[in-house]
């Protein structure tokens, strides 16, 4: 059986997408892994890579304004961190309405309850997706975001 890999390259009618991870958090193949399936669906990827400060990520993405930011984290503290980051990404002016996903192991027993994804929404992320089970939810939510949705 031979594999094949049907990547498109990213062209200039994708996202601009800020790929990150929290602090605290030094994994770094889910990141790799988020890069590839977004360059695969055509989307311009820039990646700050693990254990990035907060005040790097906020300055990235404001000088970057992008379509879309997705934070990405398995070391289980993606809750409290995010909580934490959504606040200051979108209290920047110019980050207030650029969609914003989290996902990845939210807390350290894996599988959260609803509660924590209620939370994380109403905290400003515009989507939370849970583990490797959410990856399908996060591929339909971006597939469905208009190119230059923030500009």
């Amino acid at each position: 059986m031979e594999l094949q890999f049907d990547a498109r390259p990213p062209d200039s009618t994708g996202l601009d997408v800020v790929v990150t991870s929290v602090a605290s958090d030094a994994h770094t193949w889910n990141l790799v892994y988020l890069q590839l399936l977004l360059e695969e669906l055509g989307h311009r990827v820039t990646n700050l890579g693990a254990c990035v400060p907060d005040q790097l990520m906020i300055d990235e993405c404001r000088g970057r304004r992008p379509d879309l930011i997705v934070v990405s984290t398995v070391n289980g503290h993606g809750f409290v961190d995010g909580k934490r980051v959504v606040r200051l990404l979108r209290g920047c002016p110019e980050l207030h309405t650029t969609p914003l996903v989290i996902g990845g192991k939210l807390g350290i027993t894996g599988g959260e309850h609803c509660g924590g994804v209620r939370e994380l929404i109403e905290a400003g992320f515009d989507g939370v997706f849970e583990e490797s089970a959410g990856i399908v939810g996060f591929r339909d939510f971006v597939q469905s975001l208009p190119s230059g949705v923030t500009r």
